[in-house]
């Protein structure tokens, strides 16, 4: 059964004439309410985001998931992505574990390579070394996950002798899902080792996806996995409202100031209204809009690419809380019951 969350990067409101920024304590608050919601409406996962700038409000994942583990009952928890290339896998691995025995088994790992480069410098680590750590982390993370004792040396840090790592997830081990953008060894490498894979999928036209998803099948063949145990999603930028023209109108400011302060430190254009617009249409990548036309914009990508979660990245430019709130509503409410319902009868 297909699986429907919500992807959030803790964006913070910045006030678009002075420029003042929202506290980071403030979004945090809000952040632990919007999750207790979604697990009130029947959303069956959320996922948090690692940055280490000033319009996010959240560095450490794990921590915010445990906030969110002590107010949920059902709803999986995990990150979206951790920076997996700066991060400590063992630590890494500690944490996840931690925030499922709070949540009683409900926590997964997201990892990647991440967007931004603030964690690199931040953490001591060196650009030119980006692909190389990622490879090396991502082996000794699934390593921790399967070993309750482990011998391992790479290059990157001191070798472990038959160490045991503690805490234990509830089950023995997490979900580890791998994030990935548009690259080909990307996925061939989450195909080759047997990982869950979410495309990130934040312009163009989603079909120029296929190509990478096909890879992706074929890489899990090839490597002796069993189908049944295939699972693969997307994460799309998404808002909802009762009335598609006005939330897009109402939205529109909001995700093109976002789209515009990223642009900026990295030489893009300014972000146009034809884009938002051909973004929402049902060949784009936005899925923004009431209720009917939300469930078939998601309708259509899961047939696209036979997906097994669809994510709802909902916070992008950081709307008002209230409209969050609103959105989630919608979401679980209404949408995700839809949606399931649709694939039910065409079973």
């Amino acid at each position: 059964m297909i699986e429907l969350g919500i992807g959030m990067f803790g964006d913070v409101q910045i006030n678009a004439v002075t420029g003042q920024i929202q506290p980071a304590a403030e979004r945090m608050k809000e952040i632990v309410e919007e999750i207790k919601l979604m697990d009130e409406v029947g959303v069956d996962f959320f996922g948090m985001g690692e940055h280490h700038r000033e319009d996010y409000a959240v560095a450490s994942p794990e921590i915010i998931l445990a906030a969110a583990a002590t107010v949920t009952k059902n709803i999986k928890l995990g990150s979206a992505v951790s920076v997996l290339s700066s991060a400590d896998p063992v630590k890494l691995f500690q944490d996840f574990a931690t925030v499922d025995i709070l949540s009683n088994g409900r926590a997964e790992i997201m990892a990647g390579r991440g967007s931004f480069i603030e964690s690199f410098p931040l953490f001591g680590y060196d650009l030119k070394d980006y692909s190389e750590l990622f490879d090396e982390k991502l082996e000794l993370l699934t390593r921790l996950n399967k070993q309750d004792a482990i011998t391992w040396s790479g290059k990157f840090r001191k070798p472990l002798i038959n160490q045991q790592i503690f805490p234990r997830p509830v089950h023995g081990s997490l979900p580890i899902w791998v994030a990935v953008g548009g690259t080909t060894s990307s996925v061939i490498r989450a195909g080759r080792m047997g990982l869950p894979v979410m495309f990130a999928i934040i312009g163009g036209a989603p079909e120029n996806f296929k190509p990478l998803f096909e890879v992706y099948q074929q890489a899990w063949i090839d490597n002796g996995h069993d189908m049944k145990d295939f699972q693969v999603g997307v994460h799309m930028h998404a808002f909802f409202g009762e009335n598609s023209q006005a939330v897009a109108d109402k939205y529109y400011p909001v995700y093109a100031g976002q789209m515009n302060r990223i642009g900026a430190s990295r030489g893009w254009p300014s972000y146009q209204r034809s884009q938002y617009d051909f973004g929402r249409s049902i060949h784009g990548h936005l899925v923004v809009g009431d209720v009917n036309q939300s469930v078939e914009k998601i309708l259509h990508i899961i047939d696209m690419f036979g997906l097994t979660r669809f994510s709802a990245h909902m916070d992008v430019g950081s709307p008002d809380h209230s409209d969050m709130m609103k959105a989630i509503e919608l979401y679980g409410g209404q949408i995700i019951p839809k949606v399931k319902e649709a694939l039910k009868k065409g079973e």
